[in-house]
């Protein structure tokens, strides 16, 4: 397969993982802008001006953050893949700019790239508290859990200064509504005091995303993310603090990331992680060529090896969308990597799920602007 490269000769982003912008499917017009040190010309004496030499990095362009008008905060999920049906997302698009988000796609529906505009055009749901505490307090509603994260990442840089994922939390805890999420950013410490609160009734776990622990793999890779050791000393904090913490090793890169899964396993386990699991990457539509631009400018040496296996564990394809399969891969590469994951998690002492959280705790909230309920 010859190298992926969405706009050739264009330098390298710095601070960004996507290094294009793939067309959008669902927009017929496309603005595509010429590449720097292609301009050619003549200067006022009429002498030719060759093609200047391209820098070999290029700004990273700002990140703008654009409001969310939506109405509903909850998703529903129906993939038998995916374990929890309902999630949270109080952002879409993700700063964090991870060069093999699955999510990326989802930005296309909004007639966006699924590249830079991913990473750079930021959805904010500013109603998110005031969203979820209405559709917690349904009638119809019977508690179970919600997933915070179940598509772009609650903990992404902006909640630093927003803290719109803290607010939903703050909804939870009041009505003890079970939840869980999944994060690749270390701020998730920053709301101990909800999470603790939350677990101490077996209703609240966090998942931690661990992918590498080459501090610049990580940075180029995924480059707004916390480091690999911020993330170890979250681990540290949240389950010291009570709340049980799982570690996700996701994705493993075939070819790349994928013979540091016993290291990680035991760095997640020493910093305090029950249980763990692990995801092979998946590269569904437009995420393909997002990735493979990112391989071959970042890491160029690692293309062929990685985008053999890759093809070995997809049935000689770069993406398998089916269920039961799309999260593993199938074949001996991939068997080989669930008995490595399976046998060291089992020595550790690493379970692969966590315990079910509790719904029986739950108590109906006041919706806004509603009249509180005598009984």
């Amino acid at each position: 397969m010859p190298p992926h490269d969405a706009q050739p000769g264009r330098p390298a982003i710095r601070g960004r993982g996507a290094q294009s912008q793939p067309a959008c499917p669902y927009v017929s017009v496309e603005l595509v802008s010429e590449p720097a040190g292609d301009a050619t010309g003549f200067a006022p004496n009429g002498e030719f001006l060759p093609p200047h030499p391209p820098p070999a990095t290029e700004p990273a362009p700002a990140t703008e953050f654009l409001a969310d008008q939506s109405w509903s905060i909850v998703s529903e999920n129906r993939s038998p893949d995916i374990p929890f049906r309902y999630s949270v997302n109080p952002y879409r698009g993700c700063e964090h700019g991870c060069s093999y988000c699955y999510a990326r796609p989802t930005h296309e529906y909004l007639g966006m790239s699924a590249g830079l505009d991913f990473e750079t055009r930021i959805l904010v749901k500013h109603d998110a508290a005031a969203l979820f505490r209405r559709w917690l307090a349904r009638e119809s509603y019977t508690p179970e859990t919600v997933m915070f994260s179940g598509v772009t990442d609650c903990y992404q840089p902006i909640e630093r200064r927003l803290g719109l994922t803290r607010q939903c939390l703050r909804v939870a805890a009041e009505c003890r509504q079970p939840v869980s999420c999944v994060t690749k950013n270390a701020l998730v410490a920053r709301d101990l005091d909800l999470w603790a609160d939350l677990a101490g009734d077996g209703c609240g776990g966090v998942a931690v995303s661990l992918t590498t622990l080459d501090e610049p793999l990580a940075r180029d890779m995924e480059p707004r993310t916390s480091s690999p050791a911020a993330r170890l000393r979250a681990i540290e904090r949240l389950s010291a603090a009570g709340v049980p913490v799982h570690a996700m090793l996701a994705p493993l890169i075939p070819g790349l990331t994928d013979a540091e899964a016993p290291a990680l396993l035991k760095a997640a386990h020493s910093a305090g992680a029950r249980t763990a699991g692990y995801l092979v990457l998946r590269l569904p539509a437009t995420v393909e060529a997002v990735f493979l631009d990112w391989l071959r400018r970042r890491r160029p040496n690692h293309y062929p090896r990685v985008v053999a296996l890759i093809q070995g564990v997809r049935g000689g394809k770069m993406n398998d969308p089916r269920f039961h399969s799309r999260m593993r891969g199938e074949g001996a590469y991939a068997d080989q990597l669930s008995q490595t994951v399976a046998v060291v998690a089992k020595r550790l002492g690493l379970a692969a799920r966590q315990a079910p959280l509790r719904t029986d705790r739950f108590v109906r909230p006041t919706p806004p602007g509603a009249q509180r309920r005598l009984f």
